[in-house]
C-alpha cells in the first residue's frame, strides 16, 4: 500500500476506506481482509472474472451440477476490469 494516498471517510451511517497501490504494484487486487485485530480478520473478494466464477460454482450450483448446467445458468458476467473500474452484466 501507498500510505500517503490512503484515505478514510466516516459518516453517521457508513465508512469508506480508499487504498492505493504502492509504486510498482500492478494488476487488480483479488481480496482484502478487515477486522478489529489480526485474530478476527474477515476476508472479502473483489469482483473479478475468477472470483465471480468461483462464487457461482460454490453458491448457485451444488457439487452434483455439471459444468454445462452452470454455464447455461450464468447470471453474472464480468465484462471489463481495469485499474479504474469494473463493469458487470446481470442477467
Amino acid at each position: 500500500l501507498a500510505t500517503p494516498e490512503t484515505s478514510v471517510s466516516v459518516s453517521a451511517h457508513s465508512a469508506a476506506v480508499g487504498l492505493a497501490k504502492a509504486p510498482g504494484s500492478t494488476g487488480p487486487w483479488e481480496k482484502f481482509c478487515f477486522g478489529l485485530d489480526a485474530s478476527t480478520l474477515q476476508e472479502r473478494l473483489f469482483v473479478s472474472e475468477e472470483n465471480v466464477d468461483g462464487f457461482l460454482d460454490t453458491v448457485l450450483c451444488p457439487s452434483f451440477c455439471s459444468q454445462s448446467a452452470l454455464e447455461s445458468q450464468q447470471l453474472i458476467e464480468v465484462l471489463d476490469v481495469t485499474e479504474d473500474r469494473i463493469q458487470i452484466r446481470l442477467k
